[in-house]
């Protein structure tokens, strides 16, 4: 009898079935040692779209919503149908007695499991494999305490939860708000509020008034202190004037402290994703692919934690680990970095993956061969765990005080005594130095100090900064949590396994735009993206609510919170938008680059115009669009121009030759006729010329 290894990918499957001796290529699956080691290639099986509840959800209709599946409805991806199959046949296969699930430890891996095992209509036993390194001592260490894969129900559930309440919002919210105003215009559960905080973001900046204010500056010997700012350049020149007047500054007060600097935590996905977009420039979700490539390679551990700990029990294999990445990455390697393994360790702050930090296989790989975002990434990681093991940064800090012609005047200095962990740390390491002032000399309270200068500094306000995918992230970490209790797990929206792909879902559904240098890439939300935001109501983007529903879906995962009472709320609140929600006037939802009209629409008699993707009808109820990257005139070799567009909805048909049949190669002469849906979505059919047919044209 055999076990079936299900994995999430064939790279992870290669790995697990070399550890278990599964040597035989097949179809989908290795065999041997008495295991079968096959893979998903992501989620296999999906949820359906609307129309499988019924025909009239095939066309977007305000009538129609909300739509709330009784009983859900899924499908197999047709892209991955083969596999699927493949993995069907091995569930079935009388040899196979039980089944190991092997995909990722984590939320979304026991989703892609599940669905599968249960669209087979498998009823055989599984275990569950939880590691979270790819080394071979780690899998088969995984492979000796497999688990019932029962005790993982509760985040199933939560999986599950989530991937509903997802499809409950997006699909009656995107109907809701595109039937209302036009255009298709996405709405996600996590989606929606990550764009209002951007949008919000640059509404402050937009309407900042900019003010000037004034300092004036003493300059002893030797360093420089700072008096308040003043609104009235009048005031600060007289300030000045009476400083240089009195050519001397009294000490009032002169502080010296000793402080210590801790090292910062090892990183966890978030702020490994931020530190490489603010120090390599690179995108959240680039960071997380050449961070789980490293981890497929065995380079690093599971990627998608949200710990920045470890483990008691790993604490006795830190010095060698510290050990042997300071000399494979060549960081300092003459000063033999301290372990204060202490810092590091807390299994209560570990939920299911602990921090990232590099493997022992780093000590033998040829990096030589890694990629160079990987290479980064690699650096990074290895960087993080030298310092966060380290002695603290000590320093002096000194505050001074100052009075001359009755003003005050501050200024504090700071002297490293121990640079300790930051010794290792380069300016690459992006860990900021605190107030890097110069030494201040020593000091005696009532001290006269003659003024080698008095300056007037002038200077203005300035709006807050535009959101970088670096800052975006903190601000997904940390929404809400003004409104929750400290004790709670986890804040913000969306997870960290998340937060990538709904970053690069705004970009690619045009509501978010970068812009600036590759380092500095500020996040800028778009017209459409401001107009959305505009119209979507506060409960649907309240970073608030969505973080209690994030908190709502850890308690699922616990066992602490019922998933039917999560459900319900998620229906209640949706039925309560489409009910309720009225159209908001004046909003234009035009995209940019609005061009000439080319005519009326066949559908309602609107006008049609040209924008950056298509011409579109003015009317908002109305969904008539001929798309510029458009399927059907691909589908025969053509780009639809702005002529053919302007025929089309002028006549209703335009005369093409030489379109091609994707089956044969063959060309061929038609007229493309144009007719719209009942909702003015538009249709094409074809209309053959045969006394200008070309030999072996054929209707596509």
């Amino acid at each position: 009898m055999s076990k079936l290894v299900i994995c999430e990918k064939p790279s992870v499957a290669q790995s697990i079935g070399k550890v278990l001796g599964a040597s035989k290529r097949c179809d989908g699956y290795l065999e041997g040692g008495g295991y079968i080691v096959s893979w998903c290639v992501g989620h296999l099986v999906e949820l359906a779209q609307p129309e499988a509840y019924g025909e009239t959800y095939a066309k977007w209709r305000l009538e129609d919503l909300p739509i709330l599946p009784e009983k859900w409805q899924y499908q197999v991806s047709p892209s991955t149908k083969k596999q699927f199959q493949v993995l069907k046949g091995l569930m079935g296969r009388e040899d196979v007695a039980s089944i190991v699930e092997a995909t990722d430890a984590g939320r979304e891996g026991e989703l892609i499991f599940r669905l599968v095992y249960h669209q087979c209509k498998c009823k055989k036993p599984f275990e569950r494999l939880w590691i979270s390194s790819m080394e071979d001592a780690a899998i088969r260490e995984g492979f000796a305490r497999l688990r019932p894969g029962t005790e993982y129900d509760a985040l199933y559930e939560a999986a599950l939860c989530r991937e509903r309440a997802d499809w409950i919002v997006g699909i009656n919210a995107t109907r809701l708000f595109s039937c209302k105003y036009g255009p298709t215009l996405n709405v996600g559960r996590v989606m929606t509020p990550t764009l209002a905080m951007v949008c919000g973001r640059e509404a402050t900046i937009s309407g900042f008034q900019s003010e000037p204010f004034y300092t004036v500056q003493l300059v002893p010997e030797g360093f420089a202190a700072n008096g308040e700012r003043m609104k009235e350049k009048t005031e600060a020149e007289k300030a000045a004037e009476e400083c240089r007047m009195a050519g001397m500054a009294t000490v009032v007060k002169a502080e010296r402290k000793d402080r210590a600097e801790k090292p910062p935590a090892l990183y966890d996905l978030t702020s490994l994703q931020r530190d490489a977009n603010r120090q390599l420039g690179f995108t959240a979700q680039q960071t997380l692919d050449y961070t789980q490539s490293l981890y497929e390679k065995k380079l690093v551990t599971y990627p998608r934690t949200d710990s920045r700990y470890l483990t008691e029990d790993m604490a006795g294999m830190l010095p060698g680990l510290v050990d042997m990445v300071q000399k494979k990455r060549n960081i300092s390697p003459d000063a033999p970095a301290p372990v204060n393994a202490a810092q590091v360790i807390n299994g209560k702050k570990v939920s299911d993956h602990h921090a990232i930090i590099p493997t022992r296989t780093l000590e033998s790989a040829d990096l030589a061969a890694l990629p160079s975002g990987e290479l980064a990434v690699l650096d990074l990681i290895a960087l993080r765990l030298i310092c966060a093991v380290g002695d603290p940064c000590r320093y002096s800090e000194t505050a001074v005080t100052l009075e001359c012609a009755g003003h005050q005047f501050k200024s504090k200095g700071k002297t490293v005594t121990d640079p300790g962990w930051r010794a290792y740390a380069t300016a690459a390491d992006g860990e900021k130095d605190g107030d890097d002032a110069p030494p201040i000399p020593a000091l005696s309270e009532d001290a006269e100090l003659p003024l080698a200068r008095v300056e007037l500094k002038e200077g203005k306000t300035t709006p807050p900064k535009r959101f970088t995918e670096d800052t975006l992230l903190q601000s997904m970490e940390s929404a809400g949590a003004e409104e929750m209790p400290e004790d709670v797990e986890r804040k913000g929206i969306g997870t960290p396994a998340t937060r990538a792909a709904i970053i690069e879902k705004l970009v690619q559904k045009g509501f978010v735009e970068r812009k600036g240098d590759k380092k500095a890439k500020a996040l800028v939300p778009t017209d459409k993206g401001c107009a959305l935001a505009a119209v979507v109501p506060e409960q649907i983007q309240s970073p608030t609510m969505t973080a209690e529903w994030e908190e709502k879906l850890l308690g699922i995962e616990k066992g602490g919170y019922a998933p039917d009472d999560f459900m319900r709320e998620i229906a209640g609140m949706v039925t309560d938008l489409v009910k309720n929600y009225e159209t908001v006037k004046g909003v234009q939802m035009d995209m940019p680059g609005k061009g000439t009209v080319i005519g009326s629409c066949p559908h309602c008699g609107a006008d049609v115009a040209e924008r950056d993707k298509g011409w579109f009808c003015a009317s908002r109820e109305c969904r008539f669009v001929l798309w510029k990257d458009n399927a059907y005139f691909k589908k025969i070799g053509k780009h639809l121009t702005a002529g053919m567009a302007e025929k089309l909805v002028k006549e209703g048909r335009v005369k093409l030759k030489d379109c091609k049949s994707q089956r044969t190669g063959r060309t061929y002469n038609a007229d493309v006729l144009l007719t719209t849906e009942e909702d003015g979505r538009a249709k094409f059919q074809m209309e053959f010329d045969n006394s200008g047919k070309k030999s072996g044209g054929k209707k596509n």
